[in-house]
């Protein structure tokens, strides 16, 4: 209950209804609500950024919807970080790590400090990636340049897809009759779309990028094989 009341100060919970004898009543809608802090702070999300979340839903959301809305969101929430010493960040990436190789680790958001200076909390989806680019021939700068691009149209991305998907898929859920099976569907569809979109964003991506390559350096394009069938008479050899 103390809970409860702490995250209604946080605007976390909307304020109970109040029954005979003032006595605060919380409702489906607010196991539903409370459902999903449970699953965002599972998922290593903190208090202030699951207050901006919830901000951002419907005011008229319904506890049957948010149910969808938790099934639809899970599968897309980033991994939960971790936190590693740095002997156990070794032996997870397999070299040693000097002072330099965790600053950069931390300009490029692999890992950040907490507050004992022996810890780090680490993303694990990033870690492998950034310890790569500790040995590639660039500038700090220019990691961090590109890594803000790539940040810039992601979200772009992510936005439109979010209002496509709202508009095609969740709006229809809203104004259907209430069913349980809703749930388990859209956290069918939900787990299948993220491979398909993730997949069709890294082809989308390699396409573009070796046409920008071409663009490029147009003497280097490497000649594509000749895919046309064989001349009988050049595999059997002439008399």
């Amino acid at each position: 209950m103390r809970t409860i009341r702490f995250y209604g100060t946080r605007g976390l919970l909307p304020p109970p209804s109040i029954g005979p004898r003032r006595v605060g009543r919380y409702g489906p809608d607010h196991l539903s609500r409370l459902a999903l802090i449970e699953e965002l702070q599972h998922q290593g999300m903190t208090l202030s950024a699951i207050e901006r979340y919830l901000q951002g839903l419907p005011d008229d959301i319904t506890a049957h919807e948010l149910a969808i809305h938790r099934a639809m969101v899970v599968s897309w929430l980033p991994h939960t970080l971790d936190e590693s010493t740095r002997e156990q960040l070794a032996g997870r990436v397999g070299r040693r790590l000097t002072e330099d190789d965790l600053a950069r680790l931390e300009a490029m958001s692999v890992l950040t400090a907490t507050d004992d200076p022996a810890v780090f909390r680490v993303d694990p989806a990033l870690l492998h990636l950034g310890v790569r680019l500790l040995d590639v021939p660039m500038s700090q700068d220019s990691i961090l340049a590109a890594r803000q691009v790539v940040q810039e149209h992601a979200r772009a991305t992510a936005r439109e897809l979010r209002r496509l998907f709202r508009d095609e898929v969740w709006q229809p859920y809203r104004v259907w009759e209430a069913d349980p099976e809703q749930v388990e569907q859209m956290r069918s569809l939900s787990a299948h779309m993220q491979p398909m979109v993730l997949q069709a964003l890294v082809t989308a991506f390699q396409r573009s990028m070796r046409e920008e390559l071409r663009d490029t350096f147009p003497r280097e394009r490497v000649p594509l094989p000749d895919r046309r069938p064989a001349d009988p008479e050049e595999s059997t050899g002439r008399d």
